[in-house]
């Protein structure tokens, strides 16, 4: 067994290093706070089988060693499955006859298809038009997706998360529902939290209005850090975290164990995006995000898209509920607890939350 100590600044970048240089395989025997010329950071004790020398560690070094290795990792279950489901819709497609539906039927799936919504969810929606005689559209849409708005009152656990990849808004989420939620309620005692050391200008926009909303801060930059700020808890209402962008192979679910996130049971995560990544994205963004504490959807930068299927198609193929919706340039008055009326007007009228239709 190879074992190694790895140091860096937080446990993100100590683990991206545990990552780079040994693999998926590798265990983490130990993850604490040292000090280090007078500066506190992580050091992270891993470890990884030792792996064969010879023909076959040879082979994977070739070019075609490289590819054949390449084919073997991608071939799964996953893989399977999807190509199965594949089949199945192109099997399925010559069967919907829009003829077999009304006018009104009609027209809907056609606009719903222009506005990128898959084929899964299409055909879900044909399937239970034509099961009941003259179905209303919304009857066949309204069990496709739910809304549980971002509210003190609606959410009563302490601690929420923002996750996603880098760019889709988490840092400017956060702070534009903090803001909001202080605004409605002054007395309401928020904590703003980072735990994206790795990154200064979220780290700063966090504390910069935090200070200036009279919020409270704090860093989280190894597990200890989150296990002091559990314990810090009675001190808040609600407890805004700022998660990092992840790296690499590095899912949520791994990162929440390493920060100690997963032992939380008062904590929901939500999930940042925007509607304009491709097909392929929202699928890898799923599977990376994946996690039992994942507990809605937040959509930002609405007035930048085209088109809105992927918020039907995201809510109908991971189940969970849009808690809120970002539009506009600025940091107030730009984010709304969601709700299904505002989505469905949002789908078919490009009627955005302040009142402004999108072109």
């Amino acid at each position: 067994m190879r074992m190694k100590t790895y140091r860096a600044a937080t446990s993100t970048a100590a683990f991206a290093k545990v990552k780079s240089e040994l693999g998926d395989e590798a265990v983490i025997l130990s993850n604490k706070t040292v000090t280090e010329n007078g500066c506190k950071c992580c050091e992270i004790v891993a470890a990884v089988e030792t792996q064969p020398a010879g023909p076959a560690r040879s082979r994977r070094d070739t070019k075609d060693g490289v590819v054949d290795a390449a084919l073997q990792d991608s071939v799964g279950w996953q893989r399977e499955w999807s190509q199965i489901k594949g089949q199945i819709m192109a099997l399925m497609k010559p069967q919907m006859d829009p003829a077999r539906l009304t006018p009104k039927q009609r027209v809907a799936l056609e606009y719903l298809e222009r506005e990128d919504v898959d084929e899964r969810v299409l055909t879900h929606v044909y399937c239970t038009m034509r099961e009941t005689e003259d179905c209303p559209v919304m009857t066949a849409l309204d069990p496709l997706l739910k809304a549980t708005p971002f509210k003190a009152g609606t959410w009563t656990n302490t601690f929420h998360a923002f996750a996603g990849p880098g760019g889709a808004g988490k840092t400017s989420s956060l702070v534009r529902l903090a803001l909001r939620m202080k605004k409605e309620q002054p007395g309401m005692r928020l904590c703003l939290a980072t735990a994206d050391g790795g990154r200064g200008k979220g780290r700063l926009v966090l504390k910069h209005y935090a200070e200036l909303s009279g919020l409270a801060f704090r860093e989280i930059i190894t597990k200890e850090d989150f296990a002091l700020l559990r314990d810090d808890a009675r001190q808040f209402d609600m407890i805004l975290i700022d998660l990092p962008g992840l790296s690499g192979r590095t899912t949520l679910e791994e990162w929440s164990l390493l920060y100690g996130l997963s032992d939380c049971p008062d904590l929901s995560i939500h999930l940042v995006m925007n509607p304009y990544y491709s097909k392929g994205q929202f699928e890898r963004f799923m599977d990376k995000y994946k996690s039992e504490q994942l507990a809605s959807v937040i959509w930002t930068k609405l007035d930048e898209a085209c088109t809105f299927g992927a918020i039907l198609n995201t809510a109908f193929a991971g189940g969970l509920p849009v808690s809120a919706l970002s539009y506009g340039p600025g940091l107030k008055n730009s984010i709304s607890p969601a709700s299904e009326e505002m989505i469905w007007r949002l789908m078919f009228m490009r009627r955005l939350p302040d009142g402004n239709t999108q072109p």
